[in-house]
Formats: structure tokens, sequence, C-alpha cells
């Protein structure tokens, strides 16, 4: 099978090892850099077009579609979900389409559509200006939460206490959001729908993770993993654990808010990733993106609930159903965390065998290196990495993965 994988502009290594893992499952994959570095994957698998335009991407995608005959398209980054999307739809290959697309790529349009389909969400408002948002704060009541309606990763997504905090924590999103990386790296001549922030009521509940396959209106719930509470200023720290301590009746509810959701948002065959935060004993739905979660759930749904995201990632963008189950958790306890370090230019980075020789590692996955710039709250949260380990409890689990990350070491310059 020949697929074609699409990144208007490349992400330096970032999806190197999604990519990779493709390959493992005997995909012949093709890479498609609208703006790329030469060499990141192998000839003649490899093209870079020289431009981010949305037409010339499509272009070259088309030409070398005719020479190879995709099977279908795919993406592992979310600034390319759209650009994905017009790609396939342009070259008449399966896809959610650019209309889906947009309103999974758009936190404005995600929560409208959320709400035209019933599903429970927080309140929100478009927040253009200062103004704008303290109005929407002292509607909802504080605590409330100010993201970029075009972001990813928690990438300034702030939570503030009280209107001066609002005042301060708004013009660090705002100037953060014109210039993170993940608006910078989307196609251009693109319409990605309104742009600025977004303020939310605070659902001050428990936090999962879901990796799920929407297919035809039916929607199966794969993996959940639940997000442990840690710092829930900034949303920078992750640390996730599975199997999820929810119970069954809660999962049915989620899974309800979940088929809402995806049906607003018209994802009608899509490899899911969803977040769903708990408020008041009842799931609210946080967001939607039609791909694989990132950040290494992946290793945590082959391990915790015996389903591989990647590998159902790929038949759908084959037009293939994937053969997904209904959560069933194995008994095997996973946790991950996220690989943080000071800010500045990344010299160099050691992981030594002590973590990759031992037992007890799941996965530990680089996406930073030599050259690469790591900021932290408030001028952004640059993650180097993730590492995850298996153990005898959540607990016991966590605490290797966090055991392990101490290993790691960073050097770095101002």
């Amino acid at each position: 099978m020949k697929l074609l994988a699409v990144e208007a502009r490349q992400n330096g290594s970032y999806n190197l090892d999604r990519y990779r893992q493709v390959a493992r499952l005997g995909v012949e994959l093709h890479v498609l850099n609208g703006e790329g570095s030469p060499g990141f994957w192998p000839d003649p698998r490899y093209r870079v077009v020289g431009s981010a335009r949305i037409g010339d991407i499509i272009d070259a995608a088309a030409r070398w579609h005719a020479e190879a005959g995709f099977a279908g398209t795919l993406t592992f980054a979310e600034s390319a979900i759209v650009a994905t999307a017009a790609v396939a739809e342009a070259l008449g290959l399966p896809g959610i389409g650019v209309t889906a697309a947009v309103a999974s790529r758009n936190k404005i349009l995600m929560h409208q559509a959320h709400g035209r389909a019933g599903a429970p969400h927080a309140q929100f408002r478009s927040a253009p200006t200062l103004a704008d948002g303290l109005a929407a704060a002292d509607q909802f009541g504080y605590p409330v939460v100010i993201k970029p309606a075009l972001g990813a990763a928690s990438n300034f997504v702030f939570r503030a206490d009280s209107p001066a905090e609002f005042g301060c924590r708004y013009a660090e999103a705002a100037t953060g959001a014109r210039t993170m990386k993940w608006t910078r790296l989307e196609a251009d001549d693109i319409d990605l729908g309104p742009d600025g922030l977004v303020v939310e009521s605070f659902l001050d509940g428990s936090e999962h993770l879901i990796e799920a396959v929407a297919w035809d209106g039916e929607v199966c719930l794969a993996s959940v993993v639940d997000r442990v509470a840690a710092d829930q200023s900034t949303f920078e720290c992750n640390l996730h654990w599975a199997p999820t301590t929810l119970s069954q009746a809660q999962l049915a509810d989620v899974h309800a808010a979940l088929t809402a959701a995806i049906r607003g948002q018209g994802l009608e065959r899509s490899a899911v990733h969803a977040e769903v935060r708990f408020h008041q004993g009842r799931p609210y739905v946080l967001e939607v993106t039609p791909r694989p979660g990132g950040g290494g759930l992946e290793h945590m749904a082959r391990a915790s609930a015996g389903y591989d995201p990647i590998a159902a990632h790929v038949r759908v963008a084959s037009g293939e159903r994937p053969p997904a189950r209904s959560y069933q958790p194995t008994g095997i306890f996973t946790a991950a965390r996220s690989l943080t370090c000071e800010p500045g230019t990344i010299t160099g980075v050691s992981v030594p065998a002590e973590v990759t020789d031992s037992p007890d590692l799941l996965f530990c996955r680089l996406a930073a290196g030599p050259g690469d710039v790591i900021s932290r709250p408030a001028d952004g949260s640059g993650i180097f990495g993730f590492i995850g380990a298996t153990g005898t409890s959540h607990e016991d689990a966590m605490a290797t993965a966090g055991r392990l990350a101490e290993l790691i070491t960073v050097t770095l310059v101002n």
C-alpha cells in the first residue's frame, strides 16, 4: 500500500518517529513537504515542493499521485490537518473533507459545531479584544481559560483567576497566537476560519484522553488514558497514566458526548483523538481532532488497551474500516510524561543505556535536538521529548517514568 504524508511546512523531526512506525506496518510511505529539509525521508519517496502555498502543494501531490498511485493521504501534524484534507479532496482520495477539517482545527468553529450537535462543552466566546475577553470572564465567572483558536499542544493556554491576571495572560496568549510555530506551520492561501483567542469557562474535574474510531455514525472508544492533575495555570505539564480510572457508567457518558461532538464536526470516517474533562460529575468535550494523539499515547494504547492508533490511522487513510474494539483494558499499567528543560538552544541530549535498556521502559521519544530552541511559559511550551514506563500500578509506572526522565541530560546555551 502506498500512502502520502503531507506537511505544508516541516516541523523539524517531530513526526519522523510516527512515519517510521507507519513504514514498520509494511506501508510504502511517501512524504511531501511544502517546505522541508533535504534528506528528511529516504529517496525516492520524499519530495519538497519548495512552496507552502496550498495550490502548489496540491499540484505537486497530483503529479506524484499520477506516477505512484496513492491509496490515500495522512498526517500526524495538527498544523497539516486542513492541508491534507485539501490534497485528498483534490485528488479524489479518501479523506474527511475540508469543511470537517477546518471545524476540527479551529477551536471557535469546533465549539460552534459541538453546540449545534448538542455535545456538552465549556461556555466559550471569541475574544478579539481584551475588553471582549474580560466581558466573557465576567459572564462565566473566574477562573477561566484563555487559548488561541488555532493553537496546539497546550501552547499559550492559560488559566486566569482574576481580572488582573486575565489582562497579563491575555497579552501573552495574543502574542503567542501570532508567533507560535503551530500557526506558522500552516499552509499559505488556505482558509482556517476566525483566528485570535477563545475564552472558556473552567471545568474543574478530571481530564481524559481518548483514542477512537469514527465510522459512518458509529464511534468506538478504543483507548482511554487519564491525565494526572498537575499545574493547571499553563497546562504545560503532561502526566498520563492508564488504564483509566473511569467507571463503566462514566465511559458510557463519555461515549455519548463524543459521538455528538464527532457528528457535529462532520467526521464521518476518521481515526480520532479526543480530550474530555469532567465538571460537576458530567463529561465535557474539550477537543476532537482527526489524527492519533501525540506524546506517546500510541504506546500506551497498545500496551494498556490492545489498540494501535497508528495502524487504525493507516487503515482509515486508505478507505478501510480498522478492526477497533470497544475499550477493554489489558491489565498493564503504563504512565508517560513530557520531558522539559530550561529555556535555551539545545547543544546536546544524552539518553544513557540505563534508560534505553530498562525493562520497564515503554518508550522514549525525543522531539527536539541540537540547534532547536526551547521556550517555556509564558513564551511557549517547548517540550524536548516524552517518556513512558510500565509498572505494577499507576503510581509505580509514574514513579518509574519520572526516575528514567531524570537520567536524561540536556545541554543548552542561552
